[in-house]
């Protein structure tokens, strides 16, 4: 019978090490530089966060979800969901450990469906951690609904001309490229009509008509991108993946983001419920500390089994994943904790504000940042509405409906069985 909850102890030295570095080295880049962790590296910041890189390199630990020959380790789902919990904690550890979003997406979908002309010049940079990219695909009017689309991609010649906009396109502002979705067949229908194209961004017509801010960042460090593609023209050789599978490809990308995203939220619920603790049994109200008032207990109590039953649940998905192989077979437990993660991190993070009074309101502690990035998880990779109709459909896939009048539960019915099977009646 295999069941079991341990980790392997050489891998549980990495994963302290790993523990270790973070609070210790890579936090401390989160205070001085809350919002530079996407931007191009200036000579300041490469004399402190080139040489971090190389630790974690030289660990074995860098871009550890790409397979060996693309410089990773090729871990599994289960192994990285251990790994982002500690690496959740810090907005830069994820770019100093090459895995940070979108980047891990987009060098996952160029690997897997790139041309070696396509890696060679997208996605060996990228894995390097020397340029940035961003996936534009959301769109003003539609949002996630690919029925919405309005963006074109018309063949003439050797070139493709690319027409629409695009919203959210994270990153684009500090990117060299971007991964557009676009229909090149409308009469086919977005999931058979539509492709994926690689653009950089300095070609002509494509202009960032304004960049928003997420409502924690000040409005000039705003970097989700409205992008206008008008008469953006590029080669033939720009199609990613083959015509029309657009959806394919995306799904291939966002499944595994998705999962990401809910493994560092474990970190960051973790850190929250962690400071809750540490208010609770340093304040004190009325000659009593906080910790040993009933209401504070309940908090405590409803976020530690909130947090374990999450933490749980996304670990059992990682490792489905690993055991399929394959993300659509496990869509419905990918949709459920796309959308418990963001109630999960609100929850919790609600709660330690709660706790330390005043003071959580405020900027001086990590929490005013915790709190907004509880609602923009759940818009990320598909709104919660999405996968909460996606988890429906995938567990009334599993039930039947009952032919008579009554449920199948309905216990005059079953106690008359129950008679006659024991000869009763």
């Amino acid at each position: 019978m295999a069941w079991d909850f341990d980790t392997d102890p050489e891998f549980q030295e990495k994963l302290d090490w790993v523990a270790e570095f973070v609070r210790e080295e890579v936090e401390p880049l989160d205070l001085v530089w809350p919002y530079d962790n996407y931007k191009p590296l200036d000579d300041e910041h490469r004399r402190i966060v080139d040489p971090l890189k190389q630790r974690v390199r030289e660990q074995g630990l860098w871009a550890c979800h790409l397979e060996p020959a693309l410089g990773g380790q090729g871990y599994g789902q289960l192994k990285l969901a251990l790994l982002n919990e500690i690496l959740g904690r810090s907005a830069w550890a994820p770019t100093i450990f090459g895995t940070q979003a979108p980047d891990t997406g987009n060098a996952e979908i160029i690997a897997h469906f790139g041309t070696e002309e396509q890696k060679a010049q997208y996605l060996q940079p990228l894995l390097d951690g020397e340029i940035f990219s961003c996936y534009s695909m959301t769109e003003p009017q539609g949002g996630a609904d690919v029925s919405g689309f309005e963006t074109t991609a018309v063949r003439d010649g050797d070139e493709w001309v690319i027409n629409g906009r695009k919203f959210f396109s994270s990153n684009a502002r500090y990117a060299t490229f971007c991964i557009v979705m676009a229909y090149t067949d409308k009469e086919a229908g977005p999931h058979k009509g539509m492709s994926m194209f690689l653009v950089p961004t300095d070609t002509p017509g494509l202009t960032i008509e304004r960049n928003f801010a997420l409502i924690h960042e000040p409005e000039e460090e705003g970097s989700e991108a409205l992008i206008h593609y008008d008469d953006v023209r590029v080669p033939f050789t720009a199609l990613l993946g083959d015509e029309g599978r657009a959806f394919e490809v995306a799904q291939v990308r966002l499944g595994g983001g998705r999962v990401h995203h809910a493994m560092r939220t474990v970190g960051l619920a973790q850190r929250a419920l962690d400071m809750m603790c540490e208010r609770a049994l340093s304040r004190t109200t009325r000659g009593k500390p906080l910790a040993d008032r009933e209401t504070v207990q309940t908090y405590i109590a409803e976020s530690y089994a909130q947090l374990k039953q999450f933490r749980l649940f996304v670990l059992q998905t990682a490792w489905l994943i690993d055991k399929t192989k394959d993300y659509s077979q496990c869509r419905t437990d990918i949709s459920a904790i796309k959308f418990l993660t963001p109630k999960v991190l609100h929850d919790i993070v609600q709660r330690s504000i709660q706790v330390h009074g005043a003071l959580g309101v405020t900027r001086s502690t990590p929490l005013h940042k915790m709190w907004v990035t509880a609602p923009v998880m759940g818009l990320v990779d598909g709104p919660t509405e999405v996968h909460l109709r996606q988890v429906a459909r995938g567990v009334l896939k599993g039930q039947h409906a009952t032919d008579g009048a009554w449920p199948t539960e309905f216990l005059p019915d079953k106690v008359e069985a129950a008679k006659r099977k024991l000869g009763l009646v």
